[in-house]
């Protein structure tokens, strides 16, 4: 009784093709019964008297075997489980902050459809590479502001996503330092050791406070790594009232990736510096870290049930060799 009580299957969908099986062997058992094919071709009262002798006995037929054997084929393949196994739980004490650059130059479409947007489109892949690790948003243009703080609902981050961009800021402006700094707070204060930093921009204003404080960030433990968005080549940015932004010359004002800032800051803080076509291999990087720094958590207790039914197959290789007897399939 206490093995019923504990009895559930590991795959039941397996269950539902028992009808059709039983269905089957009825419907072979009825064919084979009414002399097959021959019945069409010769009178029945004839067809006893010249069908051969097999030497079989009267009543002996293959059908409640064949029945039999894909009864405990499918019973071993919907997994029948009545015994629990513990197992070793891993957690892993790796933080992400990850740092949104909404500065007015993200607003510009060198990058289809533009800067910004394609940025949210990296966050949502380093949300799904985050995996258990905490993860907190910070997004900055002329100061920093905390999104969301260190959290492992990844879920409520990525539903924040959509509405961020440029538009939003209350000044203009593209400063990093203070992101970087409200960063390394959110890693304190979350408890995080050896925390990352990921930062998608094109640029910053402010070169010497940004290089001081990833240096900074380093020394404590915690890397910087950057992801480029933009192309070198630049495009125009729009102006509030329409038309694009100008320079002294009158020529449309062009903003560029500045790929040698963004590796410097990158270098000084410990960390890489990728495009986006090579994010994936950042993600990589990232999660490879978190997998080594995962450790055994003593007091959770998961347990995983056992799967039964590789103890049908014995009696299936008895009931399959009785199958085999000569004449029956």
């Amino acid at each position: 009784m206490g093995l019923i009580a504990h009895l559930h299957w590991l795959r039941p969908a397996w269950l539902l093709a028992l009808p059709v099986l039983w269905g089957l062997v009825f419907w072979l058992a009825r064919r084979r019964a009414g002399e097959g094919d021959w019945v069409g071709l010769i009178d029945p009262e004839l067809l006893p008297g010249l069908r051969l002798d097999s030497g079989e006995r009267p009543g002996a037929t293959p059908w409640p075997w064949l029945a039999l054997a894909w009864t405990l084929a499918t019973l071993a393949l919907a997994g029948p489980s009545w015994q629990q196994a513990p197992s070793i739980a891993y957690k892993g004490n790796d933080a992400w902050v990850l740092v949104l650059d909404l500065s007015p130059s993200m607003a510009a479409a060198d990058l289809t459809p533009n800067r910004a947007t394609r940025a949210r489109y990296a966050l949502d892949d380093l949300l799904d590479g985050a995996r258990d690790a905490r993860v907190g948003l910070v997004a900055f243009g002329d100061e920093a502001y905390t999104v969301t703080p260190m959290t492992d609902d990844v879920a409520t981050i990525r539903a924040l996503l959509p509405p961020l961009n440029p538009d939003i800021m209350p000044s203009a402006g593209d400063n990093l330092a203070p992101a970087l700094e409200q960063a390394g707070q959110l890693l304190a204060r979350g408890g995080g050791r050896n925390g990352k930093i990921v930062v998608l921009t094109d640029g910053f204003a402010d070169p010497a406070a940004a290089f001081a404080e990833a240096g900074k960030l380093r020394a404590q433990g915690d890397s910087v790594n950057v992801v480029g968005i933009g192309t070198t080549n630049g495009a125009p940015v729009g102006q509030a009232g329409g038309g694009f932004a100008r320079n002294a010359g009158g020529q449309l004002d062009l903003v560029r990736l500045d790929v040698d800032r963004l590796r410097q800051v990158a270098a000084l803080g410990g960390g890489r510096y990728v495009d986006l076509a090579r994010l994936p291999g950042l993600i990589g990087a990232l999660q490879a870290h978190a997998d080594n720094r995962a450790e055994e958590q003593k007091d959770v207790a998961v347990q995983h049930w056992l799967d039964g039914g590789i103890w049908l197959l014995p009696m299936l290789l008895l009931v399959s060799a009785v199958l085999a007897r000569r004449g029956w399939l």
